[in-house]
């Protein structure tokens, strides 16, 4: 006679050829458990949503923020002072009688830090990529290149005391012109803070050209300097540009090591060898506590921000189109 079993009960052979029924609560324990989370899983799901939904919305937030603020105290700011004469003036000196608020000093040595930090940053950061991604066996590549990494984490007034005690008395030395405060020297370790970046995009960027186009141009018979110097860095050239000017809204940015070693006299000189003073520099120094709030020299300090805000966001949208352009294509 045959016996039917429930879900809940099996039948098991006991020595001496016994049989005795168990009852099992595993299976129910794991149908009840697995009914909990179905119950469970769309509330689950939801609270993970929201929470993302929250992180992102913060960072829309605060930078929608400090947009309100910036436009809210620059436009205060050119009620008292056109904004022609703002963006054309020749002479910035807004804590002073007479005052005047002509940003292009401010902008020539911003500039001026800039380019001079990407005629340092440019070649090196780019023969390293070159070589660690053409020339450099894998091993090498993978201990040279986070070493490389380390230079971005260094704070950047470390960069700034360098600059005084050792890079500015090696350019006194070789011009005896040059002031203790200089802008070369902050061009130089500028451009040292920005080869991290340089380098690492430039590298992805030639990693990412596809092997048939350098196997097409050695069947042709080139060499290997000819395929990468004619094959690779052409195929590859808008994802270097946009490392560029990626790097370049870095040096723009700047803050501390500027400040520390260009000096702080704003000039509209095209001279490395001369103190300047950039945007960044003038904000930190009238970021101090000294300068009563809602005065106009007080506001001067968001109508440099935003002008500064603009040009990096500029930069940063022409680097970021240019890669998405080369991304398209070499996926």
């Amino acid at each position: 006679m045959t016996n039917e079993r429930s879900d809940k009960e099996q039948s098991v052979e006991m020595h001496g050829g016994e049989t005795a029924v168990i009852g099992l609560s595993r299976s129910t324990s794991l149908e009840g458990a697995g009914d909990l989370w179905s119950r469970l899983r769309p509330v689950y799901e939801g609270l993970i949503h929201t929470s993302l939904l929250i992180c992102a919305s913060i960072s829309v937030m605060v930078t929608v923020g400090i947009v309100i603020v910036l436009l809210y105290e620059s436009i205060k700011f050119f009620y008292d002072v056109p904004v022609i004469d703002f963006l054309t003036g020749t002479q910035w000196a807004p804590l002073l009688k007479p005052q005047h608020f002509g940003i292009l000093p401010l902008l020539c040595g911003t500039m001026l830090v800039a380019g001079g930090s990407a005629l340092v940053a440019v070649p090196i950061g780019l023969g390293t990529a070159i070589y660690l991604s053409e020339y450099a066996s894998p091993l090498f590549r993978d201990i040279v290149k986070p070493l490389l990494e380390i230079l971005a984490g260094i704070p950047s007034v470390v960069y700034g005391y360098l600059a005084i005690v050792f890079v500015s008395p090696i350019i006194r030395e070789i011009f005896p012109s040059a002031g203790v405060f200089n802008a070369a020297s902050a061009c130089v370790v500028v451009g040292i803070m920005i080869l991290p970046m340089i380098i690492s995009l430039s590298e992805d960027v030639l990693q990412s050209v596809p092997i048939s186009l350098r196997a097409a141009a050695s069947a042709l018979g080139a060499n290997k300097f000819e395929v990468t110097v004619r094959v690779v860095l052409p195929a590859a050239m808008s994802g270097i540009i946009a490392s560029f000017l990626l790097a370049v809204s870095r040096a723009i940015g700047e803050t501390m090591a500027v400040t520390l070693a260009a000096g702080a006299t704003p000039k509209l000189t095209l001279n490395p060898l001369e103190s300047i003073q950039t945007m960044t520099a003038y904000i930190v120094q009238v970021s101090l506590g000294d300068t009563p709030a809602g005065t106009i020299e007080y506001r001067t300090i968001f109508a440099v921000g935003l002008a500064l805000f603009l040009t990096t966001m500029t930069m940063n949208l022409i680097a970021q189109y240019i890669l998405s352009r080369v991304g398209e294509r070499y996926e």
